[in-house]
């Protein structure tokens, strides 16, 4: 019967553990949904900590017997203020160069940038096979490569003059 006992650990637990997850998942629901979409549709690193940070406090939360649902649901609503107050701090320029990582220039004039390269974390290897997945053959054929602040890549061929709005992230990366 310890055996048992160890296993499920009291049957009368398991039905108050059952409860808190699922308040717990609803304050979870609840809070993502009055979150901007771009929490879920394009994780950013901050987006990224704040969905692990959720996923563990509705697991401590729900499972720990000396975690009340009220801490958990505190400690998620804290959380998911905080997110909002970071999204919109984004909006003003001064905040956005401590949050966000800036545009790189990996390939100027079908040139890998070594410097940006080890910057971004990334190797040769990796750029090649960005741009495959862009349908570029021939790294001579690239005028600029462009990697975002949230890791997608935009190709400029070196037959294009860059438009406005890839001027702006050229001159964002330096």
């Amino acid at each position: 019967m310890t055996q048992v006992n160890e296993l499920i650990g009291g049957g009368s637990g398991l039905a108050w553990v059952a409860v808190k997850a699922l308040l717990l998942f609803a304050v979870a629901v609840v809070g993502l949904r009055l979150a901007e979409r771009r929490t879920i549709a394009q994780l950013s690193a901050f987006d990224f900590a704040v969905a692990v940070a959720v996923g563990a406090i509705v697991g401590r939360g729900a499972t720990a017997s000396d975690t009340s649902f009220a801490d958990s649901a505190i400690a998620l609503v804290t959380l998911l203020a905080a997110h909002r107050v970071v999204a919109i701090l984004r909006r003003h320029s001064r905040a956005v160069r401590l949050i966000d990582h800036p545009p790189r220039v990996l390939v100027a004039w079908g040139e890998l940038q070594q410097r940006e390269l080890a910057r971004a974390g990334l190797t040769a290897a990796d750029v090649y096979a960005l741009l495959r997945e862009k349908g570029v053959a021939d790294l001579g054929h690239v005028g600029y490569l462009l990697y975002e602040a949230r890791g997608t890549v935009t190709v400029i061929g070196a037959d294009r003059e860059p438009g406005p709005l890839q001027r702006d992230a050229l001159s964002a990366s330096k």
